[in-house]
């Protein structure tokens, strides 16, 4: 039966007092658009009771109906709620009203990669290595625990204040399983080919999307390029694409572009990444990375944003463009008796309650190795950390010594 009615999941757990307020969109005030996606707005907002500012993910019921997307924003939510990491976009709250879901995220003022490329067009070597170092944190957090985000790409890496990258948009994320070969949404430019060609797939076409920034960041543009899903394919599958000796530009070494050819490689049992985060991580490109000060933001980044919000405002504050038909199918869907319960899944989210509850289930951490210890800990166990960072500096020169002997640049 339907029902007017927006299932209220905030008392799921409120069996006892709730010394936390409930949060709704009147708990905001709304601050700016910085944003636009496919289902609505993205706002800077204020949490009138703390005072912190976050970024407000607004998305319409009624469009999220119409192109059949209800498991996407639905998993998106789960996966957040169970993340907790300083190199992703965290989410604090997810709620509902009658018209929209709300996701409540971390703020960062540093804008998305794509708004500093189209300024710069072209990284230095130190910024563009700098960036990935901080992307592969991220894909080891979320490959380690069988997520494939799978629609990497400049616009779902924010720069926080300090020139670090976190990794945001979990959309079409899903956790890997062995018959996934439907799972085939995300961004053409930027897509392996076995997501391309409707095959199954594992963690190695985030590396691709990967490999394909790296491109753009050495290049200035894409390695396969096309006004389609369907060119851009046949592109793929005509030419293995290679960054090639007499093509690298001034200012580049042949270890990152060794690494990016590496990265992109159309047969995934040959892409670096395959294996995993950690090999990687070894490519010699990273000699001399500190990955333990990266996770702990003890690195300079080499490109810092300006002191001010890094967004385009044209882009931001262009009005709504919505088509008389397009509205009379949304007023449609609003008037489906199932329109409510589609979304009673869409649990009410408040991270601060389920910590103070010790409800919060998060997924494991890989980095635990990089976090600080505290001081007796880290006096009591000095010989072994010696031990260990001599261990790892000898992996890394190994691994270093064999790619070394075949390069893949000609």
């Amino acid at each position: 039966m339907g029902s007017n009615q927006i299932k209220d999941s905030s008392n799921n757990n409120n069996n006892n007092n709730n010394i936390f307020d409930k949060v709704s969109k009147h708990s905001f005030e709304y601050i700016q658009i910085i944003g636009r996606g496919g289902f609505g707005k993205v706002w800077k907002v204020l949490l009138k009771k703390n005072k912190k500012i976050y970024a407000m993910k607004e998305m319409s019921k009624a469009k999220i109906i119409d192109r059949r997307s209800e498991r996407s924003v639905k998993s998106e939510r789960e996966l957040l709620s169970k993340m907790d990491h300083s190199f992703i976009i965290n989410m604090h709250y997810s709620f509902q009203d009658l018209d929209n879901l709300y996701l409540v995220m971390d703020y960062l003022e540093g804008g998305d990669l794509r708004y500093h490329l189209c300024r710069r067009r072209y990284l230095t070597e130190n910024q563009a290595k700098f960036f990935i170092c901080c992307v592969i944190l991220a894909l080891e957090y979320i490959h380690s625990n069988n997520i494939i985000h799978r629609d990497l790409k400049p616009e779902n890496l924010v720069l926080d204040d300090e020139g670090y990258i976190h990794l945001t948009d979990f959309g079409v994320a899903k956790i890997w399983r062995y018959n996934n070969f439907k799972d085939t949404s995300g961004t053409p430019g930027y897509m392996a080919p076995e997501v391309m060609c409707a095959q199954n797939h594992t963690i190695a076409v985030d590396y691709f999307a990967l490999g394909v920034m790296g491109y753009e960041f050495i290049k200035g543009h894409r390695p396969y390029q096309g006004k389609s899903r369907k060119e851009i394919k046949e592109k793929i599958l005509s030419k293995q694409i290679q960054i090639r000796k007499n093509d690298i530009p001034e200012g580049w070494s042949l270890e990152a572009c060794d690494f990016v050819n590496r990265l992109i490689q159309r047969k995934p049992h040959h892409r670096l990444g395959n294996r995993g985060p950690k090999e990687v991580q070894m490519h010699p490109w990273f000699k001399g990375i500190s990955w333990k000060d990266l996770y702990n933001h003890r690195e300079m980044s080499p490109y810092i944003p300006k002191k001010k919000d890094n967004f385009d405002e044209k882009y931001c504050n262009q009005p709504d463009k919505t088509g008389i038909e397009t509205e009379e199918r949304y007023n449609s869907i609003i008037r489906r008796k199932d329109y409510h319960e589609i979304f009673n899944e869409y649990l009410y989210f408040n991270r601060e309650e389920y910590k103070a509850r010790n409800e919060l289930f998060l997924i494991k951490n890989p980095h635990e190795q990089y976090q600080e210890n505290i001081e007796d800990e880290e006096n009591d166990d000095k010989n072994d950390i010696d031990n260990n960072e001599s261990n790892n500096n000898e992996t890394v020169e190994t691994a270093y010594n064999k790619y070394s002997d075949d390069l893949f640049i000609f």
